[in-house]
C-alpha cells in the first residue's frame, strides 16, 4: 500500500547527502527508534549513530550508516543533520575495528568527567554502531 510522500533531505558537514520525496524516515534518537511517516507533528530529536532508512518505497530504500546528530520534521518535511551519513556497502570492516579499539583505549586513558572521555564514550557508541550496519558487530 503506497502512503502519502515528503521531502526528506540529509545534511553532513560536507554537505547535503541526500534530497528527495520519501513515505517515512527511519532512525534512532537518544530514547528509541522513530518512525516519521507524512504529516508527523513538529519534532526536534537528537540522533544517535544507528542506519538511517529512507523509504522512497516499500522496496526502495536508501540506507546510511548515520553519525550523532539531529532530526528536525517541520511543514511535512524531515531535515537530517549529521556529523556523516555513509554508504552502508563502502564501510571498511577492519578500519572499523581498529578505530573501535583505539577508541576503547582512550576511554580507558580518559579522566571521568573530562571532555576526553565524553569524546572517546561518543566514538566507542558510533563505531559499534558502525561495526553492526556493516554486519558483524
Amino acid at each position: 500500500m503506497a502512503r502519502t510522500k515528503f521531502r526528506a533531505e540529509v545534511l553532513t558537514p560536507e554537505g547535503q547527502v541526500f534530497d528527495d520525496e520519501v513515505e517515512m524516515v527511519s532512525t534512532r534518537t537518544g530514547v528509541g527508534s522513530i518512525g516519521i511517516l507524512a504529516n508527523h507533528a513538529p519534532l526536534m530529536a537528537i540522533l544517535e549513530p544507528t542506519e538511517l532508512r529512507l523509504y522512497r518505497s516499500e522496496s526502495d530504500v536508501v540506507r546510511f550508516a548515520q553519525g550523532e546528530g539531529y532530526l528536525q520534521v517541520v511543514d511535512n518535511s524531515a531535515l537530517v543533520l549529521v556529523e556523516e551519513a555513509d554508504d552502508p556497502e563502502k564501510l571498511d570492516r577492519s578500519d572499523l575495528e581498529s578505530r573501535l579499539n583505539e577508541a576503547r583505549e582512550s576511554l580507558e586513558d580518559a579522566e571521568e568527567g573530562s571532555q576526553e572521555r565524553e569524546h572517546a564514550e561518543r566514538n566507542v557508541r558510533r563505531y559499534e554502531a558502525f561495526l553492526e550496519i556493516a554486519g558483524g558487530g
